[in-house]
């Protein structure tokens, strides 16, 4: 699913946020990328979803090489990647149904198939109930769970989940991530960028540990060791 091989990213001549970076993920693992703050976690993240080009390396992305991908292109992997980021980022004057919609709505996407798609994705993720509501009327885990949805309806084969407890009590980060581990079991594979010791050492799956841009372990079954 992802296949990284000699990546370096520098910003300046002595600054390199990742340095010769390489790892492979299967398609449907479920693998959580640890490590302190400005450690190049998020610029990875950046890479894989084309934001940033590497200065150099290879990325290939369930078999698509985009190292070099054209501007025109990018929309079309991102959707195939999902991403969930911490900041919900949702649409406060739209409903929860409305905000999924959103998604679908502006790739232009047939109301016949958004009037289908949407409700499903909402069940998956236990909102079918709640799709009138408004974002303001919901926990801070049931907006995560609409970033989740909406990140869904493209039927990703790569979900990214990019710190997506840290703004969440314990209570809800175990809902998030219990969902995240229903997703993957429906073969979507996921990433998770976090620096969550305990929801790691719990997961008990392959943990990836970068540190001043280096992959220093990578663990089958690992714990956060940093």
């Amino acid at each position: 699913m992802i296949s990284i091989k000699g990546v370096t990213k520098k910003y300046s001549a002595d600054y390199f946020a990742l340095k010769n970076v390489s790892l492979n993920i299967k398609a449907g693992e479920f693998v959580s990328l640890v490590g302190q703050s400005g450690t190049g976690k998020t610029t990875l993240v950046r890479l894989i979803i084309a934001e940033e080009k590497p200065t150099s390396g290879k990325i290939v992305i369930g078999g698509w090489d985009i190292t070099d991908i054209k501007p025109r292109d990018i929309p079309y992997l991102r959707r195939q990647i999902g991403v969930v980021f911490q900041d919900f980022k949702l649409l406060p004057k739209r409903t929860v149904y409305e905000n999924v919609a959103f998604a679908l709505e502006t790739c232009g996407t047939e109301l016949s198939k958004i009037k289908q798609i949407v409700p499903q994705v909402l069940r998956i993720v236990g909102l079918d109930n709640k799709m009138d509501r408004y974002p303001y009327q919901l926990s801070g885990g049931e907006q995560q769970r609409v970033v989740i949805a909406r990140s869904l309806v493209h039927k990703p084969k790569l979900l990214i989940a990019d710190e997506p407890t840290g703004n969440l009590d314990s209570i809800n980060t175990k809902e998030i991530i219990d969902l995240l581990l229903k997703i993957n079991e429906i073969g979507t594979t996921i990433l998770l960028v976090t620096h969550n010791r305990e929801v790691v050492n719990n997961l008990r799956k392959r943990v990836i540990t970068i540190d001043a841009g280096e992959i220093i372990s990578d663990q089958e079954r690992g714990r956060y060791t940093l």
